[in-house]
């Protein structure tokens, strides 16, 4: 009965994520095609009496009523405020030891990519390294803090794209310009302890080896990874992406996961974002995600975040908008959470070290909570 629901809840899953893909791709078929065939002598008459002028729709009419609205906020700006690394790398000890570590991440990149054949001095073998500290707060669940490391080696010797990524995995798992401060793997409820050692270790012990761009021919980027998660995990890991360039400075991003460990099972999630976006001017964008996983009691989760984003100097992010998110489970569907949340992100000193400081003022319906304020800080090093 149990593997019952199982397929059903993923069979539902493959039905909305299906139906998502077939819907944008309806759209940029609209946008790059002629809906009717008219004769050709007809074209400017037909057109001046029967089609809607360009961009009169509801969508397309919601970023004008935004862009009429007054403003305090200053004008949108890329200028840089502060030094770029190469003049900062010398200066105290800290920009030493963190030149210290990106040029040892290089070197065992190059070592590595080395071992598969002849390197090419054009295309050198690179690592990246993230390294988070997330700081939670609120009035029920206190105060917790998690570190989080992620990173990625990558090989161009080989035919395919190949690289090695490490740590925390459920990163991956968000849309790279995620808006919030998320963490798929919150504390165990039953740690009365602000830092859970144990839950730290599993999530950030995660290895992989990723092919990347599988086929030339898929009309989709492609990710693959097989490794090993929380320490014994054995899993296999496929995500599928696209962008398309819609009408009237839209464009729209969808993203597909699927993932199975010996452990943990299935896990699915897709990821979607529609953005309207000008140059030089602020922009308007929804995030949702929809997440099935075995390891979790729900069917379904769902998340959706509509926010507008400033940017007044490089590297800077200013959020503001409405969050929403809900369960699916034994066939009912309810909204559980909602409310407006803020975020900043900025570089503070170095052009290498970010914080980012979100508030929100949700609710939640399944712990009898009323709206209250929560606040998270995230301190990143890039390396």
């Amino acid at each position: 009965m149990l593997r019952t629901q199982h397929v059903g809840s993923i069979s539902l899953f493959f039905c909305l994520s299906l139906g998502t893909y077939v819907n944008v791709a309806w759209a940029e078929s609209n946008t790059n095609s002629t809906q009717h065939f008219v004769p050709p002598h007809d074209v400017a008459e037909i057109d001046k009496i029967a089609s809607p002028p360009k961009g009169s729709g509801l969508l397309y009419q919601i970023p004008q009523w935004i862009d009429s609205l007054p403003t305090v906020l200053p004008e949108e700006s890329d200028e840089l405020i502060v030094p770029t690394t190469d003049l900062t790398e010398e200066r105290t000890w800290v920009d030493r030891q963190q030149k210290e570590v990106r040029n040892w991440a290089d070197r065992t990149a190059a070592k590595m990519d080395n071992w598969f054949g002849e390197t090419d001095p054009k295309k050198p073998a690179t690592a990246t390294l993230r390294v988070l500290v997330d700081n939670r707060w609120n009035k029920h669940d206190e105060y917790d803090v998690k570190p989080r490391i992620r990173g990625r080696v990558k090989l161009p010797t080989l035919e395919h794209k190949l690289s090695v990524v490490f740590g925390d995995d459920s990163l991956d798992n968000e849309l790279q310009n995620n808006v919030a401060i998320t963490n798929e793997n919150p504390p165990s409820p039953d740690n009365d302890k602000s830092f859970d050692r144990r839950q730290t270790r599993d999530a950030n012990s995660s290895i992989a080896l990723r092919w990347s761009q599988l086929s030339d021919r898929l009309p989709f980027e492609t990710d693959f990874d097989l490794g090993v998660r929380s320490g014994d995990d054995i899993y296999a890991r496929i995500k599928l992406s696209r962008e398309w360039k819609l009408d009237n400075d839209f464009r729209a991003y969808a993203e597909q996961i699927y993932r199975y460990g010996i452990d943990s099972e299935n896990y699915l999630r897709t990821n979607l974002e529609l953005t309207h976006a000008r140059p030089n001017q602020a922009f308007l964008s929804n995030q949702f995600s929809l997440t099935y996983a075995d390891e979790q009691d729900d069917d379904l989760l769902w998340d959706n975040y509509s926010f507008r984003q400033h940017q007044f100097f490089h590297g800077n992010r200013f959020n503001y908008g409405i969050y929403t998110g809900g369960f699916y489970n034994n066939d009912d569907l309810r909204l559980n959470r909602w409310g407006p949340f803020v975020s900043w992100r900025q570089p503070f000193l170095r052009e290498w070290f970010y914080i980012q400081g979100d508030l929100n003022y949700f609710n939640d319906h399944r712990e009898d909570r009323s709206h209250y304020v929560s606040a998270l800080v995230r301190f990143e090093a890039l390396f």
